[in-house]
């Protein structure tokens, strides 16, 4: 049977989960962002630092990007994680989504291109919304 392509974007980028993470979350775990200013990760911290959000650095070498304190790990975060945003390829993405229910997260949010359907399921059963293969600055641009 055929997946058909509008369905699991219905079930990836749920409206509310989407709309919750965009406008009521505040601190958002960017998994891979370092100070390397032509990656991806760089340039949607920045935006969603511009938007308000305090963004927080997860790279194994915990740089310092955008002013904001990185860590090596999600575990190693000494207070609360509302979002943890995962630029990672989709075969590594997976690991993140399990960790950020191990610390309590409020959501995940797997970039554009990066799909894990176990991890998606795996995140829901747990009762951690999850958007799957968006991206933020193009929701926003959405509304």
């Amino acid at each position: 049977m055929a997946i058909n392509p509008d369905d699991t974007a219905d079930r990836w980028q749920e409206p509310t989960a989407v709309a919750t993470m965009l406008d009521d979350l505040q601190t958002w775990a960017v998994v891979g962002l370092s100070n390397n200013r032509s990656r991806t990760a760089y340039r949607i911290a920045a935006l969603l630092q511009h938007r308000g959000k305090r963004i927080v650095p997860i790279h194994p070498d915990a740089p310092t990007v955008l002013g904001e304190q990185g860590y090596p790990t999600l575990a190693d975060v000494p207070f609360p994680i509302d979002v943890v945003n995962v630029f990672r390829r989709s075969d590594a993405a997976g690991q993140f989504a399990d960790e950020a229910v191990a610390v309590g997260a409020k959501a995940v949010w797997f970039q554009l291109g990066v799909i894990d359907e176990d991890a998606f399921e795996r995140t829901r059963a747990a009762g951690v919304d999850m958007v799957m293969d968006a991206c933020p600055a193009i929701e926003w641009s959405r509304r």
